[in-house]
């Protein structure tokens, strides 16, 4: 009797899950349309709702009326939307490259700094800046300081694969040691070139601390296709991810090239990471947090779980960076890395006592 009961729990789990699936995601998807407006709000120049509300229809193409000011529509499409966005797409890229992480490397507590990545695109960044090289224009108004970091976090991810790799294949175990050795050879690096460079120390600093202060449409053009391919990637191998999660020799006994599933998740993740460490600095626990939250809800098959993750996520980072830049008076900012850091180390700290009383998350 007991037995038939369990078996019976076991089989309406996941359907309850998939039941949740649908409202989850919706109610998730309105609150960041909804958020991406209220962002729009949130400023040291006080603007009417009323006002920003039509200066987003306008900007929509909606028919709203004449007479608004010029400068609030400056300060609310170009300023505060473009941020917005920004934010929201960062923090989703972060969760869904977190999702990956913690799937390939059999690791609840991985995120999108586990192998290095990030590091890397800090050390690329941080070489703009000591070279005095970050405000050079390249694309659309978007200066050399994305793209450097960007190339930081790749060329990290060939060291890390380089180092993992073990009579020609990749295993997890081996990628953790790899990415740890990574962050904190180039960690040391950038020590040095704050040493050697004191008039660079305050922007290498701000920026690893993460931050969207001046960011706009450029960036967000800059990274979106990076956040796109990423994204599609990872949805498109989300059920290899589900194989590689039972360990290799199931994936293997189900005709998966666990070794080639590896590396081509390894690379979407770090597509994804690199894009949003290039235009936000390191922020660090939405990647951490989002899927643990929704894996709560959802369970652990990837596609959903990723997807529902994103959302979370650019949620997590837009309401961060509207703290960041609303809680300290007179238009000053905090660093958002600084304000995920608050939010993320408490959760970061219940994830590790659930985890030594065997609670699990």
């Amino acid at each position: 009797m007991h037995g038939g009961g369990a078996a019976d729990a076991g089989l309406t789990a996941p359907g309850a899950r998939r039941w949740r699936l649908g409202p989850l995601a919706a109610l998730l998807g309105i609150a960041s349309a909804a958020s991406l407006a209220a962002a729009c709000l949130c400023g040291p120049l006080p603007i009417p709702p009323g006002e920003v509300l039509a200066h987003l229809g306008a900007a929509l193409g909606l028919p709203v009326g004449h007479g608004q000011d010029p400068a609030h529509a400056v300060v609310v499409v170009d300023i505060r939307l473009s941020r917005a966005c920004l934010a929201w797409l960062t923090g989703a890229a972060l969760a869904m490259a977190g999702t990956v992480f913690q799937g390939i490397l059999h690791n609840p507590l991985a995120d999108p700094f586990t192998i290095g990545v990030s590091t890397g695109a800090a050390f690329g960044a941080s070489l703009a800046l000591f070279f005095g090289l970050a405000a050079l224009p390249v694309w659309a108004g978007v200066g050399l300081l994305p793209v450097a970091a960007m190339a930081g976090a790749f060329a990290a991810l060939g060291a890390v694969i380089a180092l993992g790799r073990v009579g020609g294949r990749l295993r997890r175990e081996t990628v953790v040691l790899a990415g740890i050795v990574v962050a904190t050879f180039l960690g040391a690096l950038i020590s040095l070139l704050k040493a050697l460079d004191e008039e660079s120390v305050a922007g290498i600093v701000f920026w690893v601390m993460g931050s969207l202060q001046g960011r706009g449409w450029a960036h967000v053009g800059f990274a979106l296709p990076y956040f796109l391919t990423g994204g599609l990637l990872v949805a498109a191998r989300a059920r290899q991810l589900d194989l590689l999660s039972l360990g290799d020799a199931q994936a293997r006994a189900l005709g998966l090239d666990a070794d080639r599933a590896r590396l081509a998740l390894l690379l979407a993740a770090s597509l994804l990471t690199g894009a949003a460490v290039s235009v936000s600095g390191v922020v660090g626990f939405v990647g951490l947090v989002a899927p643990h939250l929704v894996r709560l809800a959802l369970g652990a098959e990837h596609r959903p779980l990723a997807v529902v993750s994103a959302l979370a996520g650019g949620l997590l980072l837009l309401w961060s960076d509207v703290a960041a830049r609303t809680v300290l008076p007179h238009g000053q900012e905090l660093p958002v890395g600084v304000v995920t850091a608050l939010l993320g180390g408490p959760f970061f700290c219940l994830v590790l006592r659930r985890r030594a009383r065997g609670g699990g998350l």
